[in-house]
């Protein structure tokens, strides 16, 4: 398939600024291919699941990862932004840095009173970063000196403030490490959860940290010439026992987020058997692709011409997906990651 079939056309008013208060009253859009379309809020979830079914929620915690400072060489000194987006070691990152065309290997960099090393210099304008500091010391320092790392499509919108460390974040966040937020579980409180319970939903909880690869563009017409970016993710042996025991009983599996459904498929056996599993993906899902584990996704509306846009159409159809995104145009629900959200029923 080619890079041109994914797109629309999204106006930007539709493009959510601040999250929906509370966070469950943002809108649900029910997707059933051949069934069509239902108006819903995310408060409504514990309706449309059925006792036995099982919630698959991503709990990494997202980082301050973006870090604004000083580049310095041989006097000349320069205003430069780094944004994390995969640690390599205790006192090393990989990052994305702008400006990258004027910043190289050996150049030395100051966040405020944190201090590193380029490294080296990649592709795509990658770069690794060796800090002065490592392991707690580096993780506090981060944490102090950085800022939350905003998509691009809401940071260049307006600044960023304290309320985005709480609203960027789930409420069942654990494992720090992302440096993006799993945006479709942004949309939980405990009230919800706890009525899920009621209800005879389960939760799963994975981990997948995610990068800051998910917002770049693909850039290749030919789909299958594009790379995604590797992210770290874990499937404990509890975890992998209890999907599979649901399954099992007979209920559906719906993943909260484009990144809990990437960790399942990724670490699923041809059986469709769940294992533990421990590693990095670089799964890139795209129509034609069989799902093994995934019933339902739970998720947000996505960028025209993005892997994720992709993967929700490999997963209930591209001519329905398009269908579904003219209607939540049409109809005002406001899209991306502080927008309303999605359930998705797999197509066959």
């Amino acid at each position: 398939m080619q890079l041109s079939d994914f797109d629309f056309e999204l106006p930007q008013d539709r493009i959510a600024l601040r999250p929906a208060e509370p966070r469950d009253s943002a809108r649900l859009l029910v997707v059933r291919p051949g069934q069509g379309l239902e108006d819903h809020r995310v408060r409504n979830l514990p309706a449309l699941l059925r006792a036995g079914d099982i919630l698959v929620v991503n709990e990494t915690r997202v980082i301050p990862a973006r870090l604004k400072g000083r580049r310095s060489r041989e006097g000349s000194d320069i205003a430069v932004e780094a944004t994390l987006h995969q640690r390599v070691s205790g006192a090393s990152w990989r990052a994305f840095m702008r400006p990258g065309k004027k910043i190289r290997a050996g150049d030395r960099l100051a966040f405020s009173d944190l201090g590193a090393t380029v490294a080296e210099k990649g592709r795509d304008g990658e770069f690794t970063l060796d800090f002065d500091c490592s392991g707690p010391e580096l993780d506090a320092a981060i944490d102090r000196v950085g800022e939350m790392p905003l998509p691009p499509y809401i940071a260049s919108k307006r600044k960023q403030d304290e309320r985005d460390r709480t609203d960027y974040q789930t409420v069942y966040a654990r494992r720090e490490g992302s440096v993006a937020a799993p945006t479709a579980g942004l949309h939980f409180t405990p009230e919800l959860l706890a009525r899920l319970q009621d209800a005879g939903v389960g939760m799963a909880r994975v981990t997948l940290h995610v990068g800051a690869g998910t917002f770049l563009p693909v850039k290749t017409e030919d789909l299958a010439q594009h790379r995604m970016h590797a992210e770290w993710g874990e499937i404990t042996p509890e975890t992998a026992d209890q999907i599979n025991a649901a399954r099992a009983a007979g209920g559906r599996v719906i993943c909260v987020g484009t990144t809990s459904l990437r960790l399942l498929e990724s670490a699923a056996g041809l059986d469709g058997v769940l294992p533990a599993w421990t590693g990095e993906t670089d799964i890139f899902i795209t129509p034609g692709r069989p799902f093994r584990i995934a019933d339902g996704l739970m998720t947000n509306f996505h960028l025209p011409k993005s892997t994720l846009f992709m993967l929700v159409s490999a997963l209930s159809g591209l001519e329905v997906m398009k269908s579904a995104y003219a209607h939540a145009i049409a109809e005002g629900y406001r899209f991306y990651s502080y927008g309303d959200s999605s359930l998705l029923w797999r197509a066959g």
